[in-house]
């Protein structure tokens, strides 16, 4: 957003070109080739705009007619923090001092020289060890005191990250041969600690001098001392953005007066609300809620769980029709009758097991399968006949009413008989489950959209705005006593709310038919147009059209690759990685972005010790990338874990 404000205001003075003798397309081919030259690649923009601006220095214009100083920050300084380093003769940097102006005023205002010396550095620490050894080494990390002072906190090794040795235990002359990298490398840590501790610090150029690395900064973001602001905490809490942004409009009044205009009222909405509901019921089952018995039932029993026996019985006579004893089943719950059945005839002298009428078995000497009187003598001695053969009468059960009878005959001393009916029953606890959507209707018009939701008490739509957040599947119980059930579901009640347009207003809908006239026949050689007259037709019209030659870009921004030797002098836990190496000897290597000199040609700008290895051109080195990422994954599943409480 810096950059866009500089060059905009950049860009705004006129250039200073022959008005007569130049068309319009050749001032503005002049313009942008001039805005070019100041903006074609990051290093000129930070040259020309970011710098200077941050460092409250005067900015040209794009033609260099004009100059205005900025002010883009509260306050400015040209030196917000300088770093010097002194290396010791045991190749440790004996003394690292660091000057830091802490209220932008111009003015040092805490010096602070490390008391010990510097054996390794990291991304955002140190470490020291015994001069010119990797032995007795302590770990120490950039931080910020509550009063704003830069410090050293002792930590961890494994609180560091990139760290290297630096002393003569993993090379020679290593601080003096490498002395700009070891600046950044230390400037880059103190700052990292110094903007995580104040967001508002903005740096915008480091410049090295011999043993020294100087910061060009500014505070940018406010015009208060206090880092605590709002503006910066939102980096920490983004959603607390919205709830701000919405009182600050109701407490503008420029806002207020834009929302009550003819444009901000054209469309009157209206808030309804509704719910989409889980309902779960859960019935607990009796038998006699699913099978009802009447008629000659001489006993009943329980079989077990849902499952019930009745008996019919009766006595009989050897003179007559033989006596029929019947009982009435009828299914109240035909869906839930698991199983019907005659499990068991017996009688002294004769039974006969009917259902609907018509004989289905029967107890006796010998077969009664009719709807007559058993053949041979009335009475037969000796003992009791049974038959325990099962005989289903699921079917016709679940059909409807059914009639089970019991026919007696005997004679003598013996003249009963009965037959029992086994009744089997689905008693488990019903669940039933449906969802209750009345938002069906507001989701389904066009009219309305989503305002807010509420799924299980977790806000997941503010202000038509989802929110990120998502609840977890719930878990609830429902029913009671024998009947208890556990549910888990996504969601079991979702409160919404529509903002639905109930009237278009006063402004009518913009007309867009001309545009599209326009698009649908124009071609890249002829531009077509049509306008409304007075009479309330349309006119149409057409004419040559031609785009301006468009000139041609670089396929990409050239860049060079090259490399430099570099001792391996990366440090882990168990010492310096060089030391474990055959080769302690690597390289560094570096991408810069090439330059053009005066013949046109492209040049690769590189530093002190860098060979070339790839030239200025267009180039790809992604395979390379993905490979060097995919080893240091594979590397790092391959750790032994340490026996630390991490």
């Amino acid at each position: 957003m810096r950059r866009r404000v500089i060059l905009m205001l950049a860009m705004t003075a006129t250039l200073p070109l022959p008005a007569s003798a130049q068309t319009v397309e050749d001032r503005a081919r002049a313009a942008a080739e001039a805005s070019r030259e100041k903006t074609s690649d990051s290093e000129a923009i930070q040259q020309n705009y970011l710098t200077p601006g941050l460092a409250g220095q005067p900015i040209a214009t794009v033609d260099n007619s004009q100059t205005f100083n900025p002010s883009i920050a509260c306050q400015q300084t040209a030196t917000l923090l300088e770093l010097i380093a002194q290396p010791a003769s045991s190749g440790d940097i004996g003394t690292l001092r660091i000057s830091r102006d802490k209220n932008l005023d111009g003015s040092v205002d805490q010096t602070l020289t490390l008391p010990v010396p510097v054996s390794g550095i990291c991304a955002n620490g140190v470490v020291s060890c015994q001069p010119g050894t990797w032995n007795q080494c302590r770990s120490f990390q950039w931080d910020v005191a509550s009063g704003g002072d830069l410090k050293l906190t002792e930590v961890g090794l494994t609180d560091l990250a990139g760290c290297y040795c630096v002393n003569n235990s993993c090379g020679s002359n290593l601080v003096w041969g490498n002395m700009a990298s070891v600046l950044k490398d230390l400037g880059g840590g103190v700052i990292g600690a110094l903007t995580t501790a104040d967001p508002r610090v903005g740096v915008a150029q480091a410049t090295i001098d011999g043993p020294a690395i100087r910061y060009t900064g500014a505070q940018s973001t406010a015009c208060t001392p206090n880092p605590s602001l709002p503006q910066t905490a939102y980096r920490a809490s983004p959603a607390t953005i919205q709830g701000d942004a919405s009182s600050a409009a109701a407490a503008s009044s420029i806002f207020q007066a834009l929302k009550g205009s003819p444009a901000g009222i054209g469309t009157v909405g209206q808030i309804r609300a509704c719910t989409i509901e889980r309902e779960v019921s859960i019935t607990p089952w009796q038998f006699d809620d699913i099978v009802s018995a009447s008629g000659v039932i001489t006993s009943s029993w329980s079989c077990g769980e849902g499952c019930r026996r009745y008996q019919i019985r009766g006595d009989g006579a050897c003179g007559g029709y033989p006596p029929l004893y019947s009982a009435i089943f009828t299914p109240l719950a035909p869906e839930r009758i698991v199983s019907a059945r005659i499990v068991e005839m017996g009688a002294d002298d004769w039974v006969q097991a009917r259902v609907g009428g018509v004989a289905v078995g029967y107890a006796g000497k010998r077969v009664w399968m009719h709807d007559g009187i058993p053949s041979g003598d009335c009475r037969i001695s000796g003992s009791p006949w049974y038959n325990y053969a099962p005989i289903d009468i699921t079917e016709q059960l679940k059909a409807g009413s059914t009639t089970v009878s019991a026919r007696v005959r005997g004679g003598g001393g013996g003249r009963w008989g009965y037959v029992t009916v086994e009744i089997r029953a689905d008693t488990a606890c019903d669940l039933s489950e449906r969802l209750v959507d009345l938002c069906s209707g507001y989701a389904g018009d066009p009219a309305c959209q989503l305002d807010s939701e509420r799924v299980d008490g977790v806000q997941t739509f503010k202000s038509g705005v989802a929110t990120g957040i998502n609840p977890l599947p719930q878990v609830r119980q429902f029913g009671s006593g024998a009947c208890t059930m556990q549910l888990a579901r996504d969601f079991f009640r979702r409160e919404r709310s529509y903002r639905c347009s109930i009237d278009t207003g006063s402004m009518p809908a913009p007309d867009l038919s001309r545009g599209a006239y326009i698009i649908d026949h124009s071609t890249e050689t002829m531009l077509a147009d049509r306008v409304r007259i007075a009479d309330g037709g349309h006119a149409a019209s057409s004419r040559p059209f031609a785009l301006p030659d468009r000139g041609s870009v670089p396929a990409c921004e050239a860049v060079c690759k090259t490399r430099a030797p570099k001792a391996n002098e990366s440090v882990a836990l168990d010492g310096v990685v060089g030391a474990k190496q055959n080769a302690p000897t690597g390289w560094d290597t570096f991408y810069h972005a090439c330059r053009t000199d005066s013949a046109g040609s492209d040049v690769c700008p590189a530093g002190p010790g860098e060979e070339i290895v790839s030239a200025c051109g267009c180039f790809d080195d992604f395979p390379e990338a993905v490979v060097m990422m995919q080893t240091v994954r594979l590397g790092g599943a391959d750790l032994v874990c340490t026996g630390e409480v991490r």
